[in-house]
């Protein structure tokens, strides 16, 4: 039990800073692009901040993800929500999309970037020249740049998927004519259930790869793309 305790504990440290802030950059970056286009709602409510304390929600930036790294596997997460005001958008069908794949495209900026700190850290692990305290360092910082390419990447794929109120939805909604996506996005309501039970439906089907994959897929790019080791 104390060893299980312990590596919790080492799994925590190294995931609680990539983890606290995929959620919220992604969350800043609904608002700050939507500020770009019009409306003001998130930034006159703070939420156009890197401040995670304004965006982390008690049980799906914390208790959550506890939860699901104790059990091991699959881990996500979420911060509040941030307010959009979408009748203030200047052109509100076309900037919804917009709005919606900004949460995202901050998601893959930072897996990049966690990409980066991974590259230079490999580099200082592995030069004869460190010295023992320094590697140390270095491989905390990789593995935990390791972490946020993953938890990054997981976000992205997973917000893709065009359930809402998922930003994939946001995307389609866009796209909709006006009648079909009122309807559509009625499903709203129901939306965290119907992927709470598209998740259990694949897990038992063994069809998670439907997820898995691309999330993979787009791992191994990042690594493939910075020229890291598997």
């Amino acid at each position: 039990m104390s060893g299980h305790i312990a590596s919790l504990i080492q799994i925590i440290c190294i995931a609680a800073i990539p983890l606290i802030f995929a959620i919220t950059l992604h969350e800043a970056a609904h608002g700050w692009m939507a500020s770009k286009l019009g409306d003001q709602t998130a930034r006159i409510m703070g939420r156009v901040s890197l401040n995670p304390l304004r965006h982390i929600d008690p049980f799906g930036t914390v208790i959550l993800p506890l939860l699901m790294l104790s059990f091991g596997g699959f881990i996500f997460g979420w911060a509040k929500p941030v307010p959009i005001a979408w009748q203030h958008l200047r052109h509100p069908r076309r900037d919804m999309a917009l709005v919606g794949a900004a949460g995202p495209a901050a998601n893959l900026l930072m897996a990049l970037f966690w990409g980066i700190i991974a590259k230079a850290s490999h580099l200082v692990f592995i030069s004869p020249h460190t010295q023992d305290m320094l590697r140390s360092t270095a491989l905390f910082i990789h593995l935990t740049s390791r972490f946020g390419i993953m938890i990054n990447c997981v976000l992205l794929v997973i917000n893709l998927i065009p359930i809402p109120p998922l930003d994939g939805s946001r995307i389609v909604s866009s796209i909709l004519s006006p009648q079909l996506a009122r309807k559509y996005d009625r499903f709203e309501a129901y939306g965290l259930w119907i992927f709470l039970g598209l998740l259990i439906l694949l897990y038992f089907t063994n069809s998670m790869w439907i997820i898995l994959g691309p999330i993979n897929d787009l791992i191994q790019w990042i690594y493939q793309l910075l020229a890291l080791p598997a």
